[in-house]
């Protein structure tokens, strides 16, 4: 266990974002974690547990309370009958775990390559791209109970995944400590299922072609969009998609197609509902790539994607968020719900 005091926390952020820490703790495994967890929670201070700091938006203030870096990273494999079941210990890159599963046979997370941050963090906003979630892989979620004081197994179907969202998301009340998973034996991928991605690959949509040629595809259409994060890409300081696609009914999407004089593009979500691209509202409301031109814009590769130019504060980011959020809202009455964990801050 290694503890640091007034610690920025834009140093540990893809935004490169956020005012210090009161303490930051290094914990190298789950009986340290749940000491500095409950000894936290015994003095009544705030936590805070950071994972890659990829979905994370900290306010300029910093946080007054304790911030948890969990180190353990562990991966242990264990094949059975045609699939390999894995234990991930939280603090494990995920996009390690990605490129180790095609590496070693494991079909099933490949379309989920280059996405930055930690195992521990992807079930609590049930991280998807081209058409996979890591709910589709997940069998149990371990955790601490900071009520209870105790660790706890959560099966699949006790995390409420959903789009973008879990039982764990908005709530502080567990912390991660693991997850597990199952994947196909298997060195295709699972069956595409995104056209964007099977056009890419020259396949029809529902076919396979092999993990390993997903994952370079995938990765090279982040790469487009500036969602790889990579120190020569000024367009990747950001905390990828700062928005999520709104769900709406039929109903919306007419309202929408009225106002656009186009149908936007739209996929069945079942219930009636559908998923509405939120690039596609924001570029039509007026706010186009790489606008406005100061400390913080829109990327030049995505519209989805706020960027730090250089010399921001959050504040910045969080004015263009809102300027972004309420000029869709006055144009097509549909309000974007923000994507990345906010904390010390407020749109």
């Amino acid at each position: 266990m290694h503890e640091e005091r007034n610690v920025l926390l834009s140093k540990s952020t893809t935004l490169a974002l956020g005012g210090p820490a009161m303490r930051f703790v290094h914990v190298e495994n789950e009986k340290e974690l749940a000491q500095v967890v409950s000894e936290a929670d015994a003095r009544g201070e705030k936590l805070l547990v950071l994972g890659g700091g990829s979905n994370l938006v900290v306010g300029d203030a910093g946080f007054d309370g304790v911030v948890v870096k969990i180190a353990a990273s562990r991966i242990t494999p264990d094949a059975k009958a045609g699939k390999v079941h894995v234990s991930v210990q939280a603090g494990a890159s995920w996009d390690a775990l990605v490129a180790r599963a095609v590496l070693e046979g494991w079909s099933g997370v490949e379309a989920l390559s280059g996405i930055p941050g930690s195992v521990g963090a992807t079930p609590m906003q049930n991280v998807g791209a081209y058409g996979q979630e890591v709910s589709d892989t997940i069998t149990r979620v371990s955790a601490y109970d900071r009520h209870e004081k105790q660790f706890v197994d959560f099966a699949a179907e006790k995390c409420a995944f959903s789009y973008r969202s879990s039982r764990f998301r908005g709530d502080d009340r567990f912390v991660i400590t693991a997850v597990d998973f199952v994947f196909d034996r298997d060195t295709n991928g699972a069956p595409v299922r995104y056209a964007e991605l099977s056009r890419e690959l020259g396949i029809a949509e529902g076919e396979r072609t092999s993990a390993a040629r997903i994952r370079e595809t995938v990765i090279r259409l982040r790469r487009g969009k500036g969602m790889v994060v990579d120190a020569t890409d000024p367009e990747s300081v950001s905390a990828g998609s700062f928005f999520t696609n709104p769900i709406v009914d039929a109903a919306v999407v007419a309202s929408i197609t009225s106002v656009a004089g186009i149908a936007p593009p739209a996929f069945a979500s079942g219930s009636g509902k559908f998923k509405v691209p939120a690039a596609w509202l924001i570029e039509r409301a007026g706010f186009n790539k790489g606008e406005p031109a100061g400390r913080v814009g829109i990327s030049k590769k995505h519209a989805l994607a706020l960027v730090n130019r250089g010399g921001a504060t959050t504040e910045d980011l969080l004015a263009v968020a809102r300027s972004i959020r309420d000029g869709v809202k006055a144009k097509f009455g549909v309000e974007l719900e923000v994507e990345p964990i906010l904390v010390s801050c407020k749109i």
